[in-house]
């Protein structure tokens, strides 16, 4: 069973709460965060939802422990509100495939294309895009255009393909990015952990933290579908409660691993591959997070015209997610699941 690094430490933990107390600050941890930064936040889940309750907040300073791309959502959806980072090294591997020069030229070669980009890109870029998406809606967007029309999937490959098949649409072109972490995650490592765990059902991500490679190769046919969940990390994180298995294999970065065994003590869980870990999720420690509050540090900030152009490409997203339309799951369990 794969065990995860960890550095607790129960006097910077209080420090920590102590601080957030008095700088009126929330703290915000991504699923695949080291389990010790996850314990100390107020709010656990995906980049979108949390920008969400970064918007709902009355605190007036937000922690975010994530990568890049997500503190500039949060400072999007909550432009009055400080937004901190506290480590400036948290990228992307995904997010940085495509830059907002690259998106306008590859537009300059598709005139009239409708461009679809993912929640796991740059501000500049979302603000270059008509639609954002998510692995729950990113079906239900791609429909929600005109068939007629190209589109222009950005930046990851392998969900780009694998929507291409399920909508049928032979007009979507696709930006060739991927994430390292997930790309690494292939079907022999799959079909490895199936054959260990018959019984186990299989989750798997398709966005941010996904093994989108799996995505593809099941799609194709190169993974047996049977017992497949296709979810967002906040859909993992509720498919135990909603099932009668008791052991699942987990196809993303292995930080969610802690959250969903905090959460479900008498489940058990596998991670597709131990190998799976975003060293830009783990350069987050308690140390930096309490640096950020002591010396407010690291704010993130998004020029306003860029921040308003975005935000109507999110806004194109939410207003079309969660309304139940075509599944990514074979043979899903009927949820509500638009998130990251």
């Amino acid at each position: 069973m794969t065990v995860l690094e960890s550095h607790p430490d129960a006097a910077l933990h209080e420090a920590i709460r102590r601080l957030a107390r008095e700088r009126n600050a929330v703290i915000l941890a991504h699923n695949y965060e080291r389990p010790e930064v996850q314990d100390v936040a107020d709010f656990v889940g995906d980049s979108l939802g949390l920008s969400r309750e970064a918007a709902r907040t009355e605190a007036e300073v937000i922690v975010f422990c994530g990568v890049h791309f997500m503190a500039e959502t949060a400072a999007i959806l909550s432009p009055d509100k400080t937004v901190l980072l506290p480590d400036m090294a948290a990228g992307c591997s995904l997010a940085s495939t495509i830059d907002a020069e690259q998106l306008r030229q590859w537009k300059a070669e598709h005139p009239g294309a409708v461009v679809v980009s993912y929640v796991n890109t740059t501000a500049e870029v979302k603000a270059e895009t008509d639609y954002c998406c998510t692995s729950g809606n990113a079906v239900e967007v791609i429909n929600a255009i005109p068939a007629d029309r190209d589109i222009l999937f950005c930046p990851d490959m392998f969900l780009g393909a694998h929507v291409r098949r399920v909508t049928g649409r032979q007009n979507i072109h696709v930006w060739m990015g991927e994430c390292h972490v997930h790309a690494g995650i292939d079907p022999e490592h799959i079909s490895r952990q199936r054959a260990a765990h018959p019984g186990a059902e299989f989750l798997i991500h398709p966005e941010c933290g996904c093994s989108t490679s799996v995505l593809e190769a099941m799609s194709a046919g190169d993974v047996d579908p049977t017992g497949v969940q296709i979810l967002s990390t906040e859909g993992m994180i509720k498919r135990p409660a909603l099932s009668d298995a008791d052991e699942y294999i987990v196809a993303t970065e292995i930080g969610i691993l802690h959250r969903l065994r905090r959460e479900n003590p008498t489940k058990r869980f596998f991670a597709a591959s131990d190998r799976a870990q975003c060293a830009y999720m783990k350069v987050t420690t308690l140390p930096k997070v309490l640096a950020s509050l002591e010396r407010m540090q690291h704010p993130i900030t998004v020029p306003p015209a860029v921040a308003a152009r975005a935000r109507l490409a999110i806004e194109r997203m939410v207003a079309i997610g969660g309304k139940g339309g075509p599944a990514l799951s074979p043979d899903p369990t009927p949820m509500k699941d638009p998130g990251e």
